[in-house]
């Protein structure tokens, strides 16, 4: 038996307090919330330094552990939620996650705060959660509307972290000033967790009858497929791999030869017990025919993967530099400080609150393909140009450039995540748990590649990786505007999505 539903095409009226829309809030200010948490100690690292009497490179030690544990969380929360849902996983990461930052708030020595830190990159897997609960609860035409609304304001939980947690700290007090604040996230977290659950639904009344994924892991369509998917999983696990080495290095004394040496056989047994499990789970699947409608191509998965390693994994590591590299470039010429070098960096950021829902609402209006060519491209032509910022430019010159090089950068994060709910609905959660994973793995991988060459060599990699993302999205197809899903029954149900 074989019935018809369309996935209810209501106006967007961003303003509204029920139904898609409702999600769509519900949802961002999680994310926003799971940022604020993600990112507390950056604006407070100056004070907690103080405070507990840690080096330089102590510090350096703590930034990098905050983004160590998300790329693993990303794909484990990408399974969580295409089985359980989106209520109870996001309320669940946010009261587990206010766990360590509690932990983080009390700490009194640099032990206790990297532990803390390191448990805290979990709830940067937040983002996940949302990708899913929107592409369940939009239509195709205002998905990519609603995900880059949803990334863009969430993300400026970050921003919001370094612009108020700061004065917050100093209203407590300045001895404690610092645990208070970041205390006080977490507080917020756990409150919002029962918010969250309260007010939330996984879908739609229409759609309330599909069944949840049951399996433990990825099913593919193809042998071809599941080759494809366990080697997009290396670099994955060698980023990881890469970042112990890093905090073994003699710059990072965190990990004698020893604990190096345990920790990257450590990555790569995980490793091969999740290409074992792949396999478990996929071999009898496919030895025999697997119904039309469960067919995608993980080929997609992957494109989008490698678009999201180089745009939000270029961001990030550009964030890193960028105040630097402005004091380096226009200290003497133009006689700026490092506080203005700061301000003009912010640049880069900032677009994000409108670039980023820009990006998707252009996907749902010329196409998803199409408009990630055209902000490839733009993005391609920004760092090639801002490869060739010197000294002799003026500072409005160079701040256009950054703001437009961020405006196509920003677009083209909005465009994957315009995409990826339309791969397959049935695994969203993780599809967007490999390609967010790769984005924090892409900003590892270029924030050590950094150290290894100069600003404007790196800028032109940055352009060079950017053809190269070009050259992949020529292979991503178009997703169609409609999804079949299977009933508790065994009915089939069509899901139109425009």
């Amino acid at each position: 038996m074989f019935l018809e539903s369309i996935m209810t095409l209501a106006p967007f009226k961003l303003f509204s307090l029920r139904g898609k829309i409702k999600i769509l809030h519900m949802s961002w200010m999680a994310f926003f919330i799971s940022f604020v948490i993600w990112f507390n100690h950056a604006p407070l690292m100056i004070l907690i330094q103080q405070d507990l009497a840690i080096t330089d490179a102590e510090v350096e030690i703590i930034l990098l552990l905050n983004v160590a544990l998300t790329i693993p969380a990303r794909v484990i929360i990408g399974l969580v939620v295409d089985k359980y849902g989106a209520k109870i996983s996001y309320s669940a990461l946010l009261a587990i996650g206010s766990v360590p930052c509690f932990l983080f708030a009390s700490a009194d020595n640099f032990a206790e705060l990297a532990w803390a830190r390191f448990l805290l990159g979990f709830i940067g897997a937040g983002f996940v959660v949302g990708v899913r609960i929107i592409g369940d609860w939009f239509p195709f035409s205002q998905i990519g509307t609603a995900e880059g609304l949803y990334a863009g304001w969430g993300n400026f939980g970050s921003a919001f972290a370094a612009i108020f947690l700061p004065g917050l700290a100093f209203y407590f007090g300045e001895a404690d000033g610092w645990r208070y604040a970041i205390a006080l996230t977490g507080v917020v977290a756990l409150i919002y967790a029962v918010v969250y659950y309260c007010n939330v639904e996984n879908l739609p009344s229409e759609l309330a009858g599909l069944k949840g994924k049951q399996s433990s892991s990825m099913e593919v369509s193809s042998v071809t497929d599941l080759f494809l998917y366990i080697l997009s999983l290396i670099p994955l696990y060698g980023t990881l791999s890469l970042l112990t080495w890093k905090l073994a290095s003699p710059g990072y004394p965190l990990l004698n030869e020893r604990w190096e040496l345990l920790l990257h056989i450590a990555i790569w047994l995980v490793f091969l017990v999740h290409a074992w499990q792949l396999v478990k789970t996929n071999s009898q699947r496919l030895s025999q025919p697997i119904p039309s409608i469960q067919h995608y191509q993980y080929r997609q998965v992957f494109i989008l993967a490698i678009a999201y390693l180089v745009s939000f994994g270029s961001k990030l590591a550009v964030l890193s530099m960028l105040p630097m590299f402005f004091f380096q470039t226009f200290s003497q010429s133009q006689q700026i400080s490092m506080l203005d070098a700061g301000l003009l960096a912010s640049s880069f950021v900032v677009t994000n609150i409108i670039a980023r829902p820009l990006g998707g609402w252009l996907s749902d209006r010329v196409g998803r393909k199409l408009s990630l060519t055209l902000f490839t491209i733009g993005l391609a032509l920004g760092y090639f140009a801002m490869a060739l910022i010197s000294p002799s430019w003026s500072i409005a010159l160079a701040v256009s450039v950054t703001l437009i090089c961020s405006m196509f950068m920003q677009a083209a994060e909005g465009a994957i995540f315009a995409f990826v709910p339309l791969v397959r609905r049935a695994i969203t959660g993780e599809v967007a748990g490999i390609v967010g994973a790769y984005g924090n793995a892409g900003a590892i991988i270029f924030l050590i590649v950094l150290t290894f060459m100069t600003p404007m060599l790196f800028f032109g990699l940055l352009g060079g990786c950017c053809l190269l993302m070009l050259g992949l999205i020529y292979f991503l197809q178009e997703p169609r505007n409609f999804i079949t899903q299977i009933m508790p029954d065994g009915s089939l149900i069509k899901i139109e999505l425009e």
